[in-house]
C-alpha cells in the first residue's frame, strides 16, 4: 500500500472519534519465525473518551499502543488519528503524547528541563506553534497541576518513582496533545501511589479535554479510571469484549468499594479466568 492510498478515511470526516483501527492486523518475521502479535482489530475512540486495553501477556497491547503512535506501521489494516492514517504525510505526531511504563527521564535535566524536552526538540526542528515562553508557563502549569510544586529544579534521582511518573506525563502534556496514549505507566508503583496516580490521572484528563488510550494488566485499575475497557484474546490478540463502565464520574476511592464496581471488575475478570482456566 502506498501512502496515496492512506490519506484520510472518509468515515472520519465527521471526527465523531479520535482513534480508529480498521481491520488492523500486526505481524512480525517472515516464513516460518512469523508470529502475529494481532488480528482484525476494529474499534474506535471518542473524543474526550477513556478506553483501557486489557489482555494477557504477549497480546499485542503494546503493539496497539505503538500503531496508535505510528511508531509502528500495522501490516494489514490501517490506522486513523484525527481522520487522518498514520502513514500518511499529514499526520501530526504532535497529536500524541506517550508514557512509557518506565518514566525514561534523562538524569542529568531538571524535571522542569525534562518536561520541556519535547518543545526542545521541536523548536530545533523550527515546528513549535506557540513561542518557548509559552511552552515555559505550560510548564509551571503542569508542574503545579500533579502536585510537585517546589520540583521543578530537582533531578530525577531525588524523586520517588511516583513523582517521576508525573513528571513523564507532564512531559506529554506539554505540546497539548489531543491523544494520551498510555503503556502501564503505574505498574511499577505500589498499590497506595498507584491508587493515587490513578485519581490525579483522572483530574488531569478532566481538565485537559484528552482521548486516553491506556494498557494495564490491572483489570480493577482498567474499570476504575474508563469508559471503556477492551479485553484481548491471547496471542493473536483479537477484541473478545468492548465493556462499557457505567460508573458515575467523578471517581474517588469510594467508587473502588460500590457493588457496581464490584460486579464489572468481576466481569472483566471472568474472560481471564475463561482463558486462563478454560472455565
Amino acid at each position: 500500500m502506498t501512502v496515496s492510498e492512506v490519506s484520510t478515511s472518509p468515515e472520519t470526516t465527521e471526527r465523531d472519534h479520535q482513534i480508529l483501527f480498521d481491520a488492523v492486523t500486526k505481524t512480525y518475521g517472515d516464513g516460518e519465525a512469523q508470529v502475529t502479535a494481532c488480528k482484525d482489530l476494529d474499534f474506535s475512540i471518542g473524543s474526550e473518551e477513556f478506553v483501557s486495553v486489557v489482555g494477557p501477556s504477549g497480546c499485542g497491547k503494546s503493539t496497539l499502543l505503538h500503531m496508535t503512535s505510528s511508531l509502528l506501521a500495522p501490516s494489514e489494516g490501517n490506522v486513523y488519528i484525527n481522520g487522518v492514517d498514520t502513514r500518511s504525510p499529514k499526520f501530526e505526531r504532535s497529536d500524541i503524547g506517550l508514557v512509557f511504563q518506565e518514566p525514561v527521564l534523562l538524569d542529568w535535566r531538571t524535571v522542569k528541563q525534562n518536561i520541556m524536552l519535547p518543545v526542545k526538540i521541536l523548536g530545533e526542528n523550527g515546528n513549535l506553534d506557540h513561542e518557548r515562553a509559552f511552552y515555559d508557563e505550560r510548564a509551571d502549569e503542569l508542574i503545579q497541576k500533579v502536585g510537585l510544586e517546589g520540583f521543578a529544579d530537582a533531578y530525577p534521582k531525588e524523586l520517588s518513582g511516583g513523582m517521576q511518573q508525573r513528571v513523564a506525563i507532564c512531559r506529554s502534556l506539554i505540546y497539548n496533545p489531543s491523544i494520551l496514549l498510555m503503556d502501564e505507566p503505574f505498574g511499577a508503583l505500589d498499590a497506595f501511589t498507584r491508587n493515587k496516580l490513578n485519581t490525579e490521572l483522572l483530574d488531569i484528563w478532566k481538565e485537559t479535554n484528552k482521548a486516553v488510550l491506556f494498557v494495564t494488566h490491572n483489570l480493577e485499575e482498567a474499570v476504575f479510571l474508563s469508559d471503556r475497557v477492551l479485553v484481548l484474546s491471547p496471542r493473536p490478540g483479537r477484541i473478545i469484549d468492548d465493556i462499557t463502565v457505567n460508573l458515575p464520574r467523578p471517581r474517588n476511592e469510594e467508587t473502588r468499594t460500590s457493588d457496581r464496581f464490584q460486579e464489572l471488575s468481576s466481569e472483566v475478570y471472568d474472560h481471564f479466568k475463561d482463558i486462563m482456566f478454560g472455565e
